[in-house]
């Protein structure tokens, strides 16, 4: 857990950070991965684990793969950041390409189970990883009390929907918010709309957020325990990320710091006063540092 009084200032408020850019694998996944892979019947689990991801739950299910001595393979975009990819290969599991904006990445994953067997850890859009990432809200409020207020970034909905059931069964007065990219805002249109909404591949900085729409699993959660979603701009979203590292001497990747950003550019509602806040991920590409530093 960080703190800043710089960042306490700027943004009015006590703000809480958890800091999962500094779990193994860089992100909060390795919660849900592990808490996956350790439901599988070790029968099943000899024939290995697939996962299709941009790199952040790649890494993630090769890590818990290889600690419970199971084979991993990985679909991941073409267009993955280096540095994800080859978090993933160093962590042993193998990785299959495919083009985010031409194929669908679940049937790449899905052709693999077909032709080499094994479990599916889906990515957000599951019970047993959606337990796991709310573990990243239990230790949160166990470290900070009568917090008003908690913050976690949105993509597929696996860890919201994980920290809002767990922060809502610690302290039901608590106010929970998603936040997303402005470019990406597939979560916001469909809390507001009642229905989930899909959208095309967002262009946002945030790759870990590029998803298209939140998980059958996790709408119904959302519905019922989250307020509102809230979204940030990419300019929002970077400089964040250059406060985080200035006042937290931290590295966040760009969609670690989404939800951060909410609270450093004046998005939240008036009236909160300890706000606690998930900094999801810290493997971020040597050029989007290099841009901070500049």
């Amino acid at each position: 857990m960080l703190e800043s009084d710089r960042l306490n200032g700027r943004a009015s408020a006590g703000l809480f950070f958890k800091a999962e850019n500094l779990q193994r694998g860089g992100s909060f996944k390795l919660r849900g991965a592990a808490n996956f892979v350790r439901q599988i019947p070790r029968d099943d689990l000899s024939a290995g684990v697939v996962a299709f991801s941009s790199g952040n739950h790649a890494q993630a299910v090769a890590i818990a793969a290889r600690d419970a001595g199971a084979r991993a393979t990985i679909v991941m975009p073409s267009d993955a950041p280096r540095v994800k990819l080859e978090g993933t290969r160093s962590w042993g599991a193998e990785v299959i390409f495919y083009d985010r904006f031409r194929e669908d990445r679940e049937a790449v994953a899905r052709a693999v189970l077909a032709e080499r067997g094994g479990t599916l850890i889906p990515p957000f859009d599951h019970p047993w990883v959606i337990a796991g990432q709310g573990t990243c809200a239990l230790e949160l409020m166990r470290q900070v009390r009568e917090l008003d207020a908690l913050l976690v970034c949105l993509g597929g909905g696996g860890l919201l929907a994980g920290c809002a059931v767990a922060a809502k069964a610690a302290n039901p007065a608590i106010r929970v918010f998603g936040v997303e990219p402005l470019a990406g805002n597939d979560g916001q249109q469909s809390l507001r709309s009642g229905k989930r909404v899909t959208i095309p591949v967002p262009d946002t900085i945030a790759d870990g957020l590029r998803t298209t729409c939140v998980g059958a699993h996790n709408f119904p959660i959302l519905q019922a325990l989250v307020e509102d979603v809230l979204t940030v701009t990419e300019e929002e979203i970077v400089e964040s990320a250059r406060l985080l590292m200035a006042e937290l001497r931290v590295v966040v990747e760009p969609s670690g710091a989404v939800a951060a950003a909410a609270a450093l550019s004046g998005k939240l509602p008036a009236g909160l006063g300890r706000i606690g806040i998930t900094i999801s991920g810290g493997n971020a590409e040597p050029a989007f540092l290099r841009g901070l530093l500049a």
